[in-house]
């Protein structure tokens, strides 16, 4: 067996995982006067270096993506550094019959440093949904009790909107929204016809300079990272003040192995890999804070296993990597003749939507429960590689007359993307692959999958919605779906949206939680769980807004179970 390299030092709190709420953790926990050391099993970030906002395509080999264009998407080279849907020599694998994707990103920061930035608060009914139509289970805490951290996240890393006052998305501490550009003057009018609610974003992007971050100067890059830090990422705003302080010591290219436990059923060492050496090397704490993202804290709960613990650190209830859900997703899109007539201008604004349609059917019975809000965008951007690829099939002619077609239609395209609640199921969870490990040694992930009908009918009204606000507006809705296939009305497989949570519960009741309404695992009272894990249901909202609510709240209250000694 290998020497163990142990840690000179035991350090008050060890965080593994760097994105929304690991950062978040840091700088609240360093902020609090205790000594942190961070775990990342990504390299260090250099924005200066890595961003490529501001590179144009001809500046790159292949224009970004690669011989054969492969690259494309979510896997260009255009992507602020690194996400990935597969890792060499690090797989997870898949049950029969499922479908599950599992999006990743190894470098400080996670995939903060690409997201969309939607800062969603979930509303209170969201935390209460079984009290309110019997399926699922009402979350341990409540909307009042996490709004007081919704004010903190978004006053320190901004947040643009409007006060609204709607139930289902509630207001928030925002900066004033951009204008709305012409596409999105196009979808609101035509919402306002057909009786869907359409207003400003809410987005973490500066629309004032804050904290000594510059205002964002419109370039609509925001997925190749923001050198200017105008739009949020951990990376650049919450691992920084966590720095400053001197008690933060970051540790990259570590992948974590094993929560080790000591004879007193506490947590007392991480055991991880250390890249660069391939040595096995173990950092010692008092406290311990899992946010390596829901799925990958869920895999390193199940692999640390102790004679105290066999099924898994952390889970004599067995739930660890039950309860997985992901955003409902279908999308589609439509032409819009008046956007053909529409002088070329700057279309850019910030790198989302200015505007979007929170839930508003919350008043009424529909054949589903729980609702969605939707995304919506077109313009002329920057053309990226692929975008023609079809234009043959569209359109006849060559030369002259078939550029000035592609012309005089780019730009008149307007896409929309639902996002839904999904409703836990039994069929839908991660578990150890039991003869599949990665280069590490590690056991990897097995994934199984399955919709309900209430995921699928809620995609079915999703694309009904698309249609009726694309005719509304004098368009012509393109997208095509059915019922039948492996994609029932265009939902998404599971993963694809990239909001997977819920593989490490809260709740109040042991026997069918894995942690406290504090992060906190009702087995090991020095372990904390601060990523999308701990969520009791997937509202309708993008999750991150929340992950770093519920790990600031967290922290605070670690901080004061170290100072009274009860950890």
């Amino acid at each position: 067996m290998p020497e163990v390299i142990r840690s000179p030092k035991t350090y008050d709190v060890c965080i593994i995982g760097s994105g929304a709420g690991g950062g978040t953790a840091a700088k609240v926990l360093a902020e609090g006067g205790l000594n942190v050391v961070l775990l990342e099993a990504g390299p260090p970030l250099n924005p200066e270096k890595d961003y490529k906002e501001h590179v144009w395509p001809y500046q790159l080999a292949h224009r970004g993506v690669g011989v054969g264009a492969k690259q494309g998407g979510l896997n260009d080279e255009f992507l602020a550094p690194n996400g990935f849907w597969d890792i060499e020599g690090e797989p997870y694998t898949q049950a029969e019959g499922s479908r599950f994707r599992w999006f990743r990103s190894r470098i400080v920061g996670g995939r903060t440093n690409h997201w969309g930035r939607i800062a969603l608060r979930f509303a209170p009914v969201d935390f209460k949904s079984r009290s309110s139509d019997g399926m699922g289970d009402d979350w341990p805490l409540s909307y009042e009790e996490i709004a007081p951290y919704y004010d903190k996240v978004e006053s320190f890393i901004g947040v643009f909107g409007s006060q609204e006052n709607i139930s289902s998305a509630p207001n928030g501490v925002f900066l004033p929204p951009p204008p709305p550009r012409c596409t999105e003057t196009i979808i609101k009018k035509a919402c306002d016809q057909v009786g869907v609610l359409c207003v400003p974003s809410r987005l973490a992007i500066l629309t004032k300079p804050l904290n000594g971050r510059a205002a964002c100067h419109y370039c609509g890059q925001c997925g190749r990272g923001c050198i200017s830090a105008s739009n949020f990422s951990s990376s650049q705003v919450m691992i920084p003040p966590a720095q400053a302080t001197g008690r933060l010591t970051l540790i990259t290219g570590a992948m974590a192995r094993e929560v080790v436990v000591g004879k007193d059923g506490k947590a007392a060492a991480v055991s991880y890999v250390d890249k660069a050496t391939k040595s096995e090397k173990r950092v010692y704490a008092k406290a311990f804070v899992l946010a390596a993202s829901a799925c990958e804290s869920a895999r390193l709960l199940l692999n640390s296993k102790s004679s105290l613990f066999p099924d898994g650190l952390a889970n004599t209830s067995g739930v660890v990597g039950r309860y997985l859900t992901d955003t409902v997703g279908s999308g589609g899109g439509g032409y819009f003749p008046q956007l053909e007539k529409m002088p070329p201008h700057n279309h850019d604004g910030t790198g989302g939507m200015h505007m979007y349609v929170p839930w508003w059917k919350f008043d009424r019975k529909n054949d589903f429960l729980r609702g969605y809000h939707i995304e919506f965008g077109g313009g002329r951007g920057m053309p990226g590689v692929g975008d023609f690829g079809d234009a043959c099939d569209m359109f006849e002619g060559y030369g002259a007359s078939l550029k000035k077609k592609l012309r005089s239609d780019y730009g008149t395209y307007i896409g929309f993307a639902g996002r839904g609640e999904m409703i836990p199921n039994p069929d839908s969870y991660c578990e150890l692959d039991p003869s599949t490990v990665d280069q590490w040694g590690i056991p990897v992930l097995r994934f199984h999958w399955k919709w309900s009908e209430n995921e699928i009918l809620m995609a079915k009204d999703m694309q009904e919605t698309f249609r009726a606000i694309t005719e509304a507006a004098g368009g012509t809705y393109l997208t095509q779906t059915s019922a039948e296939g492996s994609k029932p009305y265009g939902i998404e497989d599971g993963g694809v949206i990239i909001h997977e949570i819920g593989t490490a519960r809260m709740g109040n009741n042991p026997r069918t939680s894995v942690l406290n309404s504090n992060c906190q695992a009702h087995d090991v009272k020095n372990l904390f769980v601060t990523d999308g894990a701990p969520f009791v249901t997937n509202a309708d909202k993008n999750p991150t807004l929340t992950i770093m609510a519920l790990s600031w709240r967290a922290s605070e209250y670690l901080i004061a179970q170290a100072k009274s000694g009860s950890l």
